[in-house]
């Protein structure tokens, strides 16, 4: 039975949460949501990685217990120490846990001191006025829990942008194998790289349907069909998404690709074009009466309605339209325009290898520079660096460059903006750098004013290249901070500093429509890995994804260009 990444860390999650509930022990709950994060993170299958007979010990924070149980899930699917967790605590405990803003140390006290088990439970206490009496609650949380539970309720699920990714890339391979299949296509908002995905839509051309339906509801991850015709079908999958597949004729591929990849309001602003020459537009072709003019290729469909074609992350209905009637649309980022990335941690810190490792890593990847950018000392959690550990890693940086060929490593740092603005480590510190990279750890919740204030200060400062993670956003964990980015971006342009595209793919930040207002500033803007492992410079894949939603071309791409004229952009911000 296929199993994914995101299946281990959700099994690993959930059994930290539990035993959190429980009262466990703090170092083993921790070890297990490290190696939630550890496995969620990583770029490669570890199914795969088992296939291959690798050691799973040599992956960061995987000892001979937590191998030992991955490679149970991968085997069967299920872990029987999760199985037990589950029996000993009633059964729709972690329901709770989905509800924002309940970790599991609240789950524990409103179980162990108001037996609530359930969300139904959980909205009771709420409107009842219980839970502000509790330690630690009080009324503010009780009224944020009874918003959460509501907005819970009528939410449906959606899958990060990542972790569709491992199921969708699994389910076009197993497809394409299917006889007589030509084309397979992941199309709808996974294909517009929305950070977040409802379901999935596929696309598969092919000599006969009949095999390729009968394949398709026979994947082993299915849990439930709820359609099975003789060209469509609709399946669950065990982690909960949803996977509708259409076999359609070559002769409308194009046609039916453009219609099931949206967005909504683009597709309708297409069709009103049509309809202003007399055309209809389906999934099937573009038709002037009955006859079909064009839809094998979207390139057709767009060009009956006098447009050049529009890459699938502009079509939000945002201007893109008025631009290809133009023919003006902007030459999208593309991953191998990349030269290298400025935001990369090391063991010196809380990244999973060393420094050499992710040196050779960088230019195994093709880049001519790296950027080793460690956190800061006020960053504790992290190991971050105070000034004499940052001069040691420096001096390991100067003797790397010396020895290694193909690639330059340099001199950075991810300082903590404290909050009143000012930077954790001196001045005299961080002028022996090549780029500061300046970033809010803390504080999130200061007021829109007091935190737009305090990250203006910090760009003032002498020594600032670029804001990190802008928004401080982990998509469905936490929101952004209140901030007023439009002046920040303004700012920026002042100063002549430079924004970060954070690609992980829990971050995905600068939002995109952030990333077209610095465009149209002028601001340059850094698509980054913030690697903390060698696996994680695969994740680029989705801040270029969010960049092309962004309209960011090569020349708004801050490491798009050579060192020399790198190092030069960097200069003017030290």
């Amino acid at each position: 039975m296929p199993c994914h990444n995101a299946d281990v860390a959700a099994i690993f999650e959930e059994i930290a949460d539990l035993l959190e509930i429980q009262g466990a022990n703090p170092f083993r709950i921790r070890a297990y949501r490290n190696a939630a994060r550890i496995i969620g993170e990583l770029s490669q299958e570890v199914s795969l990685l088992l296939e291959k007979g690798e050691d799973l010990t040599r992956l960061p924070g995987i000892g001979d217990d937590l191998s030992a149980k991955i490679k149970e899930i991968v085997a069967s699917g299920r872990c029987s120490l999760l199985e037990r967790l589950r029996q000993e605590l009633p059964s729709a405990i972690t329901e709770l846990l989905k509800i924002p803003g309940l970790g599991p140390k609240r789950v524990k006290a409103l179980y162990h001191d108001l037996e609530v088990q359930t969300v139904e439970q959980l909205y009771a206490a709420a409107r009842d006025g219980r839970i502000r009496v509790l330690p630690g609650f009080g009324e503010k949380s009780e009224l944020n829990i009874l918003q959460a539970v509501e907005a819970h309720a009528s939410q449906t699920r959606r899958f990060k942008l990542a972790v569709a990714a491992q199921y969708a890339d699994a389910l076009r391979a197993f497809l394409a194998l299917a006889p007589g299949v030509t084309q397979v296509t992941v199309a709808g908002s996974f294909r517009r790289m929305r950070e977040t995905v409802g379901d999935l839509d596929i696309l598969v051309t092919a000599a006969a349907a009949r095999p390729v339906i009968q394949r398709f509801i026979g994947y082993e991850e299915v849990a439930d069909t709820l359609a099975a015709g003789t060209t469509r079908a609709s399946v669950i999958l065990r982690c909960g998404l949803q996977v509708d597949l259409r076999v359609v004729a070559e002769e409308s591929y194009g046609a039916a690709l453009h219609y099931f990849t949206g967005s909504k309001a683009h597709n309708i602003a297409v069709r009103r074009l049509a309809q202003k020459r007399g055309l209809k537009i389906n999934e099937y072709g573009v038709y002037r009466g009955k006859t079909r003019i064009a839809g094998e290729t979207e390139e057709s469909v767009y060009a009956a309605v006098g447009l050049s074609y529009i890459p699938p992350e502009l079509r939000e209905n945002r201007g893109e339209i008025a631009l290809a009637q133009a023919g003006r649309l902007p030459q999208l980022l593309e991953l191998g325009d990349l030269r290298g990335d400025l935001h990369v941690h090391t063991k010196a810190t809380d990244g999973h290898n060393t420094l050499r490792e992710m040196a050779l890593a960088g230019k195994a990847y093709g880049f001519e520079y790296l950027a080793i950018t460690e956190h800061s000392r006020r960053l504790s959690v992290a190991h971050g660096l105070d000034p004499l550990r940052l001069a040691r890693q420096c001096e390991e940086i100067d003797r790397l460059n010396e020895e290694l060929e193909g690639i330059t490593l340099l001199k950075g740092i991810e300082v903590d903006i404290l909050e009143d603005g000012s930077l954790d480590l001196p001045d005299e510190v961080l002028a022996q750098l090549d780029l500061v990279l300046g970033a809010v750890h803390s504080k999130f919740e200061l007021t829109r004013v007091k935190q737009t204030e305090r990250i203006l200060r910090a760009m003032a400062h002498p020594h600032f290249t670029m804001l990190a993670h802008p928004s401080g956003r982990l998509i469905q964990q936490r929101a952004p901070y209140d901030v007023d980015m439009p002046r920040i971006i303004r700012e920026a342009r002042s100063r002549g500093c430079f924004l970060e595209l954070n690609a992980h793919p829990e971050r995905l930040d600068l939002l995109d429509s952030y990333c077209q207002m610095a465009k149209e500033e002028g601001v340059l803007v850094s698509v980054n890995s913030d690697a903390h492992s060698t696996f994680d410079f695969a994740n680029l894949r989705f801040g270029i994804g969010q960049a092309r939603r962004g309209w960011l071309e090569k020349q708004n791409t801050l490491n798009t260009r050579p060192l020399g004229e790198l190092r030069s952009l960097l200069s003017r911000t030290m």
